[in-house]
């Protein structure tokens, strides 16, 4: 039997090339401010017009349209092992943990904190033993070094101990060299890095239309390199970007379009990926949440858009603005990672983040992980298994309700069911309380253990921890840190 996959289309073809259309105006009216002469320069080589006073710079629909000719329609990220294991492109759906994080949930306290090295160490070799997740992330800003290597030694601590490929970024123009540096030496060459990407670097336009120094540069030099990167265009819709979810698209397309450009004008080819991390914006708190309904409509909407223009894409969903791990939690995480699996988004980040993007928490991360779970069983949708389906079987059975005693069912249970974690409880009411009446949370903390117990080391030499060691206390020591922490014994 023909199978069929659930999909989520949130725009109808008339108002995705609605869209377009508009997005591409807005990069001759009011133009793109790009504060990058590197960028400047390369658009005006290319015909656009560029104001150096204002650097206000109109782009030409034709222009845009030649970027979007040469920029690939997929790519693979690889695994340390050599192995492709995240495709961007098509409807393919992997799900990787939120960026950047500021704080991380004490696991003890339930309380916000700063993170440190040990923190993340775990987080990353938690990643690692969670089969729902693709890729890892540089999820969080490590507090115990100085604030210059903040981007590079997230970097520089997930390659000591990862195997999956890895979602980063850099905060600074020279400090993407040094990441660069360790992805080469990690990969075995530059050739190695450009055939087998292990890293896709976010870069972020500001809104409205706007792009810094730092961003531009950072897509400029990933596309000079071949290495992938991710724009996040982050409109929010009522206060950097119009409040109806199809004006905030409109702004989205066309930063992306701005973004699409420019990288494929540096390197005719480059990888990169139509992303973005939009919100409404709440008008009674002046918070832009994550969770809401809006931001899952507005981040489906924009995938249709970059699927019609036949780009790679990226989500930034399967998060919640809640503050501690309870039922708001759950239901704006799952929410969010299942309109984005039905949407066919292929990176969706966020797994792990609450609180608008800013606190990273381990126990959320494995529950996460159960929607993720669910999420990837929905998209694979119902198949008919046998031919005929059900017939001959029921005509056997006739009125009797013995199926579990059949050999169909003991066939089929695992490949049809999702079978949880002990995340999700299951039991009865006396089983669960024979179990210690614990909480999701509860739970949770017992998988997050259980988990890091089965973490095996990433296969990287001793010479090469070692190379990556002095690569980046090089860095270090321009930030006035002599020696960097120890990395936490195993």
């Amino acid at each position: 039997g023909e199978m069929m996959r659930p999909k989520l289309n949130i725009l109808s073809d008339e108002l995705v090339n609605q869209i377009i259309a508009e997005g591409m105006e807005l990069l001759m009216d009011p133009g793109v401010r790009v504060h990058n002469d590197d960028a400047l320069g390369l658009l005006a080589d290319a015909g656009a017009d560029v104001d150096a006073e204002s650097q206000v710079v109109r782009i030409p629909e034709h222009i845009a349209r030649q970027a979007l000719e040469t920029a690939p329609s997929e790519f693979y990220l690889y695994d340390l092992d050599g192995e492709p294991v995240a495709h961007y492109g098509d409807d393919s759906v992997q799900f990787d943990p939120g960026s950047t994080a500021i704080t991380i949930l004490d696991s003890e306290t339930q309380e916000q904190r700063p993170p440190l090295t040990a923190d993340f160490v775990k987080f990353v070799k938690l990643v690692e033993t969670i089969p729902q997740l693709d890729a890892q992330s540089t999820a969080m800003i490590c507090r115990d070094v100085p604030e210059g290597i903040g981007d590079l030694y997230r970097l520089y601590l997930a390659l000591n101990y990862m195997r999956k490929p890895i979602i980063t970024g850099a905060f600074r123009k020279d400090t993407w060299w040094t990441m660069k540096e360790m992805l080469v030496a990690v990969a075995g060459g530059e050739a190695e890095l450009a055939a087998r990407p292990i890293a896709v670097f976010d870069v972020c336009p500001s809104p409205p239309l706007l792009w810094s120094d730092l961003t531009c540069q950072n897509m400029i030099d990933c596309a000079r390199n071949d290495i992938p990167s991710e724009l996040v265009s982050m409109p929010l819709a009522g206060a950097t970007a119009p409040v109806t979810l199809a004006g905030a698209v409109v702004q989205h397309t066309a930063e992306c379009l701005s973004g699409v450009t420019i990288c494929q004008l540096a390197k005719a080819g480059a990888p990169i990926v139509w992303g973005g991390s939009p919100a409404i914006f709440d008008m009674r708190e002046g918070t832009p949440p994550m969770g809401a309904v809006g931001t899952w409509m507005i981040d489906c909407a924009y995938a249709q858009v970059g699927k019609t223009l036949h780009l790679p894409t990226h989500a930034y969903l399967g998060m919640s603005d809640a503050k501690v791990v309870d039922a708001q939690c759950g239901l704006e995480s799952a929410g969010g990672a299942i309109m984005a699996a039905l949407a066919g988004v292929n990176m969706v980040s966020g797994a792990g983040m609450m609180d608008f993007e800013s606190c990273q928490s381990y126990e959320k991360l494995v529950i996460d992980a159960e929607i993720i779970g669910m999420a990837k069983r929905l998209i694979a949708g119902v198949e008919a298994r046998e031919e005929p389906i059900a017939l001959t079987l029921m005509r056997k059975l006739g009125h009797r309700a013995d199926y579990l005693a059949q050999r169909h069912t003991l066939k089929w249970f695992s490949k049809e069911q999702y079978i949880p974690s002990a995340v999700i409880d299951r039991g009865s009411l006396d089983g669960w309380k024979r179990k210690g009446a614990k909480t999701a949370f509860e739970r949770a903390t017992d998988r997050v253990n259980e988990l890091l117990a089965t973490y095996q080391p990433s296969p990287i030499s001793d010479e090469l921890r070692t190379e990556l060691r002095a690569i980046t206390t090089k860095a270090a020591r321009q930030f006035g840190m002599d020696e960097l922490p120890p990395l936490p014994e195993d």
